[in-house]
């Protein structure tokens, strides 16, 4: 097998950060405060200030938020949240851990987002919340959901685990609805050294609500207001994280150019594969490159023979996924989603990919697909 491509190059980023990541650990293990200690808050302004919002709530995980998120809203059994099909089963499987019915809606074929055209057809009495996920990296049309949702009185929880650093008409990923929901996993744009995640709004009494919830529904040392969970970013994570924003735009500029020349490469070779594409107006984080193939498993197998790892974002649908089978859907429900669970395709990406592999893995990818 050839010399493999690194699929996420966490090493370069680390090389480049290194003198001011072991610094801001250092820190952390001298003064101690290894829960809660001041490089959380001192994150939690970062973040709200990079993102234009008066409120961040650090917090565990990317699915811890999304649960806080619904608990600080008082969705409860028997509400339903709107949602995709087409995404990790976190975003799912948080709307069942808290007792409400995850109400899917198929996605649009170019942004692989939830279509807005089909949501209002989907809210009945019960619904609470619509949680749109902006995918790979791309916002979801949220000026039409926001819309839709104000028809109705309803709130929305943007899942913006993969889209932190994105733009959408101005505005940043995580500052566009009600709540905001991201995720600091290793991989993701902005990526800790563990689990990690955090939520936005400028609605004070949801902020309020939020911060409680992460520690135990705490208001004051054992006195707790509500129920809550243990929900709180580790300080050494925080660090970790203050560290990489240092670097955090150049690093999506570069996602952003890496992203536009696969397209470009990929287009020029010719190659029958379906590129992403990025709205008007809009930044895309490019979490993922992903494309669609036809014969997957075969581009798959030739592509990592040759030395260039592949991942599928999102093999099956939430619908089709056995956890979900006392919700009643079927094959053919959604069928957007299904198709394009049956081609995406995820290529190499991270901010250090270098041009070289770039063109090695897109010259791979056509004899893949030729083959």
């Amino acid at each position: 097998m050839a010399q493999a491509i690194p699929f996420i190059d966490l090493k370069s980023q680390y090389q480049a950060l290194e003198q001011s990541i072991k610094a801001r650990i250092n820190k952390v293990l001298e003064h101690g405060q290894y829960i809660m200690g001041p490089e959380v808050a001192e994150l939690e302004q970062v973040l709200a200030d990079y993102v234009g919002v008066k409120h961040c709530i650090s917090a565990s995980s990317g699915t811890d938020t999304l649960l806080i998120a619904m608990m600080a809203l008082d969705v409860k059994p028997g509400d339903e949240v709107i949602t995709t099909p087409f995404t990790f089963i976190s975003t799912g499987e948080m709307i069942a851990l808290i007792g409400a019915k995850p109400v899917f809606v198929d996605i649009d074929p170019v942004s692989y987002n939830i279509d807005p055209t089909k949501i209002e057809a989907a809210i009945t009495p019960r619904t609470k919340a619509i949680m749109p996920v902006s995918l790979y990296g791309q916002c979801a049309d949220f000026d039409a959901i926001n819309a839709i949702a104000n028809r109705h009185g309803l709130a929305v929880i943007e899942d913006a685990a993969q889209s932190f650093g994105a733009t959408y008409k101005g505005k940043r990923s995580c500052g566009l609805s009600t709540i905001g929901s991201t995720s600091f996993f290793p991989s993701k744009p902005l990526g800790a050294y563990g689990d990690g995640g955090a939520l936005f709004t400028d609605d004070d009494e949801l902020a309020t609500a939020m911060r409680q919830i992460r520690v135990h529904g705490q208001e004051k040392r054992y006195y707790h207001a509500r129920i809550g969970m243990n929900g709180r970013l580790d300080t050494i994570q925080a660090a970790v994280l203050l560290a990489k924003m240092e670097r955090f735009d150049w690093e999506v500029e570069q996602r952003a150019k890496i992203g536009k020349a696969y397209s470009e490469m990929i287009t020029l070779a010719g190659i029958g594969a379906v590129t992403p594409s990025t709205s008007d107006g809009c930044l895309g984080a490019y979490a993922q490159y992903s494309i669609q193939v036809t014969n997957r498993e075969h581009v798959i197998k030739r592509l990592n023979e040759a030395g260039v790892p592949t991942a599928v974002h999102y093999p099956v649908p939430l619908h089709m996924q056995p956890a979900f089978a006392y919700l009643g859907y079927k094959s053919g429900d959604f069928p957007v989603s299904e198709q394009i669970a049956s081609r995406i395709l995820s290529l190499p990406m991270h901010p250090y990919l270098e041009r070289e592999d770039q063109r090695k893995i897109v010259d791979e990818l056509k004899q893949a697909v030729a083959a």
